[in-house]
């Protein structure tokens, strides 16, 4: 699953680059740059959003196949949680 992370910060990163860059363009120019980079961030927010289809269909996979491991960790995660918003 650590393949599948790195992808998905790999576009994740690469869909705010781009919209950077078309908020840069749209900022002091017009025309054909910023329909090359407004189609740039399209794409690359439909990469994103299959990679995050394809993570979330693993997550569940391996929820599936591991129930009680996964029970396990939100617990662990809610109980540290609750320490640390318990605390005044």
């Amino acid at each position: 699953m650590d393949v599948t992370t790195d992808k998905l910060m790999h576009d994740l990163k690469a869909v705010v680059g781009d919209a950077e860059d078309l908020l840069k363009a749209t900022a002091d120019q017009g025309g054909e740059q910023i329909t090359r980079i407004r189609a740039r961030a399209e794409q690359s927010v439909r990469t994103a959003r299959a990679r995050m289809k394809d993570a979330g269909m693993e997550f569940d996979e391996q929820v599936r196949e591991h129930p009680w491991a996964a029970v396990g960790v939100a617990a662990g995660v809610g109980l540290v949680l609750g320490i640390l918003l318990g605390r005044k």
